[in-house]
């Protein structure tokens, strides 16, 4: 088995207090509500997920320090 990997962007809006990570190059796509505020991004076509949408990623953070050193590789496996 061939495992592709993909450039991966992580983007976080301050003042909406939203973190967003990018897989891959952008396809056509909708969104999975996950619960919580939460949503996974997927790939219309192929069903392969293309992202994931944390809203009020601070504030759970403040809860649970991330501690994440960038630049970072994001292996994601099903």
């Amino acid at each position: 088995m061939k495992i592709k990997h993909e450039k991966t962007q992580i983007y976080y809006d301050e003042e909406g207090d939203m973190l967003e990570i990018i897989i891959g190059k952008p396809t056509i796509s909708y969104m999975k509500n996950l619960g919580g505020e939460m949503f996974v991004r997927i790939d219309e076509k192929t069903g392969k997920t293309k992202g994931f949408l944390i809203l009020g990623f601070k504030k759970r953070c403040e809860k649970n320090a991330v501690n994440i050193p960038l630049p970072t590789n994001l292996e994601l496996t099903a």
